[in-house]
């Protein structure tokens, strides 16, 4: 079973026990955490069902920046691309490749076991390069859930011609916000990851996915590192 799905699907059963034992709180505290606690439990179902699907999807960053995200359901392919940077995991190989201005090196290490989820690895990889990731995000939402003074407003918009239900978070000084699309992709967040500001908007969606795309970027130096066998 997903990890997420997991966590965020006992998290109504949370919020309940942790206003039982303030005997301040009321059932009207109760029902806005339960209201958050749905909201949340939402949109961390749409992300997680989204890491098991076909799609790509492209960011504009701060700046000026882009990045792209993009997996396949078959083969099990997910590569996530920022300024400088590359991570693509398939069922044959992890490869990472970081540019400069002179030239793009890439590293191919034998494949990693990831229950069926390619995305988490990258995922990984992606936030420790400091970009925004739909686990990430996940988390933030949990937070501010199981926080009974935080204040959580929903809104809708579109954003790469998807329908995308948004947050604006408040949380014990902190604010961010994100939207999440029907399909499950992060269409946007604003605020702070790690203690850095961070900021992604979604600009194009597909579900169409070129094989290309999980291939090292053209003339990039490779070195191999998989034990060849004769």
């Amino acid at each position: 079973m997903p990890a997420a799905t997991t966590t965020l699907r006992v998290l109504a059963a949370s919020v309940i026990a942790s206003l039982s034992v303030t005997g301040c709180q009321t059932l009207d505290d109760a029902g806005v955490a339960l209201g958050r606690a749905d909201l949340v439990n939402d949109l961390a179902a749409r992300m997680d069902r989204a890491l098991e699907q076909t799609w790509a999807a492209d960011y504009q960053l701060a700046g000026g920046r882009t990045a792209s995200i993009a997996q396949t359901a078959k083969p099990l392919r997910s590569a996530y691309t920022w300024p400088g940077g590359k991570i693509t995991v398939t069922q044959e190989a992890v490869t990472r490749c970081a540019s400069t201005s002179a030239r793009t090196s890439c590293t191919v290490s034998p494949p990693v076991l990831t229950a069926g989820k390619p995305s988490v690895i990258v995922y990984d990889e992606a936030r420790k390069q400091g970009l925004v990731t739909p686990p990430a995000v996940i988390r933030l939402l949990t937070d501010a859930a199981l926080e009974p003074d935080a204040v959580i407003k929903q809104s809708d918009t579109t954003l790469a011609g998807h329908h995308a239900t948004c947050v604006d978070v408040a949380n014990a000084g902190e604010r961010f916000a994100t939207c999440v699309t029907n399909e499950g992709v992060l269409g946007s967040f604003t605020g702070t990851l790690d203690g850095k500001a961070a900021e992604v908007t979604l600009s194009r969606y597909t579900e169409t996915v070129e094989a290309a795309t999980f291939d090292p970027p053209a003339g990039a130096g490779v070195v191999d590192r998989r034990t060849k066998t004769s």
